[in-house]
């Protein structure tokens, strides 16, 4: 008995989603075919590549190591049919994780215009403020605002996020307005930390030669973008955030910018993808839009 595509895809799409009935429902096939394909591949294979539970379903050893092969091949089948496809013509799943404020504020937007062009994409879109593993976890592209750690990526810089101070104005009402490092001693931080609570809450700044950091006081620790911004409209303290994130709210006085001369180190913003120099044609097509459309509100 050989190996059959169909049957390697829905090993990987169950793999993927963790379930045979959204696996199932994700192929348009009942899903005692999805279950029988992918006993079958194990019995090819001769090796258990699910644990199954009547509440969930992962991967064992061996399942990790089918699937890190498995998702190359069926991209790379994926992308044969796709060569000679003009524009409307292009069909095929792309993962791809944001930051949460870039995907609600800039790139959500303007999916509609992307998707316009390209009906037969499907996107799969996360937005979490934590680190994914791109490989592992299956994404074709990820925005990243943070330092690079994994060099077996391709990166592509994008540019900077420019940092900004501010402050509700309910909040300054209460405490008075900072103008001097000094008077953060009888100010509160909101504190953002995604181990919620492993890093002391610290206002970042430059001196002139560097950028160095103050210890603060804080009531409050978030480990999400929204929940960041949440709690510094709500008077719980200040924040040092991309200036774009809160530019509304900085038009409307709802916040106010404080100590512009003593803003954080700028943001670098990356588009990382594990493809290597094979990119199949629906992921390069998707790279290239979010990078069109994320530039405009960086600096180089």
């Amino acid at each position: 008995m050989s190996l059959d595509l169909e049957t390697v895809r829905a090993f990987v799409r169950v793999a993927e989603l963790g379930s045979f009935t959204r696996a199932a429902a994700h192929l348009a096939v009942p899903k005692a075919r999805v279950s029988q394909q992918v006993q079958r591949l194990e019995s090819v294979v001769g090796a258990r590549l699910l644990h199954r539970t009547t509440r969930a379903v992962r991967l064992t050893p061996d399942g990790d190591l089918f699937l890190a092969r498995a998702r190359p091949l069926l991209l790379e089948t994926e992308d044969l049919g796709a060569m000679f496809a003009g524009p409307g013509a292009l069909r095929g799943r792309v993962r791809i994780d944001l930051p949460v404020n870039l995907a609600r504020d800039v790139v959500i937007p303007r999916l509609p215009e992307l998707l316009a062009g390209h009906p037969k994409l499907e996107l799969q879109v996360s937005t979490t403020d934590r680190l994914v593993d791109i490989v592992r976890e299956g994404f074709d592209c990820v925005v990243r605002v943070a330092a690079l750690r994994d060099s077996s990526l391709v990166a592509i810089r994008l540019g900077k996020l420019d940092m900004i101070n501010c402050a509700s104005a309910a909040y300054l009402r209460a405490h008075g307005k900072p103008r001097s490092l000094a008077d953060l001693d009888r100010h509160l931080l909101v504190h953002y930390s995604s181990a919620l609570g492993s890093e002391l809450p610290e206002f970042e700044y430059h001196d002139g030669s560097g950028y160095q950091v103050r210890a603060m006081k804080s009531v409050i620790t978030v480990n999400n973008a929204d929940a960041f911004q949440a709690a510094c409209r709500a008077g719980l303290g200040i924040i040092q955030v991309p200036r774009f994130g809160v530019a509304a709210g900085l038009a409307a006085g709802e916040l106010v910018e404080i100590l512009p001369k003593f803003r954080g180190q700028p943001l670098s913003v990356f588009l990382l993808h594990p493809h290597g120099r094979n990119v199949p044609k629906r992921v390069r097509v998707v790279l290239d839009w979010i990078e069109s459309v994320l530039r405009p509100h960086l600096r180089a």
